[in-house]
């Protein structure tokens, strides 16, 4: 660690150093105080402002990120049309976090920048970890929301983490050792995967404590992604794998997964609900929909035909309905289209044959850890309005910027390197 900090501060302007520890802090709390992470964010936002304005940096973001801006820029014209302007553009707040991207690919200018930055990342994760078991036999509360503001939130932000891990470890067995590897890389290989499945162990028993079902269907996503990253052929083991995770888990566990199937489950019942009223919605606002965070005004007329229980909802429960019917068909189209963007090159990245050689920082790593984590979100999205959580959107941001931070770091290592 101490050689980590070396590398960190050694021989570099103030600016850089305060850019990358503001955003290793904002990793630090990302799974413990939202306060505080958005906090660091918003300072690291700030001095790489000034370094902009200094001409000590200049805008760097990859591609995906013009698809946000659209998505943004189309959800302040929803806002302007919206059936409550004041909600809608007080809510549009949040749409600075798609800030963190540029942010993210400025701080990361050395190895150690992103070696900090992850481990910042894994010690929330175990602190956030630890204190949900704590919290699992010390408090009466069936589903566990540790240091989070509502369970939904730990399942989204665990189930990221989750699935940046299971990338990973899929990653590094793929990766054969250099025939001159000595003793160092192998017991730093050890050390890594040791690191790696404890912080899995961890957050996934804060995850399974949520019980919440979308969470683990998108996790079952992030699985299949690193699984075919690594060996396509090995796909057909995951319904085995499956089956002995079932056999192996607690009753109220096995209870909660098999309610997914049942629509005498009233949370399905009421997701039904939720997709027939946004459909109808949609129809109703097509271009530029209600308004963000109006939904849940406009979803109250009866015409709608959400029960008594639904209409206490603040959202859909699908990222997809909720996005349509609050800033309309354009804007959906536009996070389509950085959804696909950033699976598009999170993939190249993945597919460019490693330079080099480093642990958890490796480019290639870190894409398939994006891959799974992107995905994870998608497909829990189905069931959840999880990209409206901020918590959760800011560390998605982060996580798929990481890679094209580390193929700079590998391009820039290459152009320096003696010919």
């Amino acid at each position: 660690m101490m050689k980590i900090i070396r590398d960190f501060v050694s021989g570099r302007p103030a600016g850089d150093i305060v850019l990358a520890s503001a955003l290793a802090a904002a990793l630090l709390f990302s799974m413990i105080s939202i306060s505080l992470a958005q906090g660091f964010l918003a300072i690291a936002l700030i001095v790489w402002l000034i370094l902009l304005a200094r001409g000590k940096r200049r805008f760097e973001t990859p591609v995906f990120f013009w698809a946000l801006a659209a998505y943004a820029g189309l959800s302040l014209l929803s806002s302007a049309a919206s059936v409550n302007p004041r909600i809608s553009f007080w809510d549009s707040r949040d749409l600075l976090l798609i800030l963190a991207v540029p942010v993210t690919l400025a701080a990361v200018r050395r190895r150690a920048d992103l070696t900090l930055a992850l481990s910042a990342l894994f010690l929330s994760a175990a602190v956030n970890g630890v204190y949900a078991v704590f919290c699992r036999f010390a408090t009466t509360a069936e589903r566990i929301r540790a240091f989070m503001g509502h369970y939904m939130t730990q399942a989204g932000l665990t189930a990221l983490f989750i699935s940046l891990v299971l990338g990973l470890l899929f990653a590094g067995f793929g990766r054969r050792k250099s025939a001159a590897a000595g003793r160092a890389e192998v017991k730093g290989i050890r050390i890594e995967r040791a690191v790696l499945a404890a912080g899995f162990l961890l957050a996934s028993a804060a995850n399974i404590l949520t019980y919440t079902r979308g969470a683990w269907i998108g996790l079952a996503a992030a699985l299949a992604v690193a699984v075919f990253l690594w060996k396509p052929k090995a796909l057909i083991l995951l319904p085995v794998i499956a089956a002995l995770g079932f056999l192996a888990a607690p009753k109220p566990v096995k209870d909660r997964a098999l309610s997914i199937f049942t629509m005498r489950d009233d949370s399905n019942v009421a997701r039904v609900q939720y997709f027939k009223a946004g459909v109808k919605i949609i129809s109703d606002y097509p271009l530029l929909g209600t308004g963000p965070d109006t939904v849940d005004m406009v979803f109250q007329d009866e015409k709608y035909g959400l029960g008594y229980l639904a209409k206490h909802n603040v959202h859909l429960h699908s990222n997809i309905i909720q996005i349509a019917a609050e800033r309309g068909l354009v804007t959906l189209a536009a996070w389509l289209a950085f959804i696909g963007l950033a699976l598009a090159g999170l993939g190249r990245l993945w597919r460019l044959p490693e330079t080099g050689f480093s642990f958890w920082a490796a480019r290639r790593k870190l894409a398939a850890g994006g891959l799974a984590a992107l995905t994870s979100l998608f497909v829990a999205g189905f069931f959840e309005y999880n990209f409206g959580d901020s918590e959760i959107a800011q560390l998605l941001f982060i996580l798929i910027t990481l890679p094209f931070a580390a193929r700079r770091l590998e391009r820039e290592s290459h152009e320096s390197a003696p010919s």
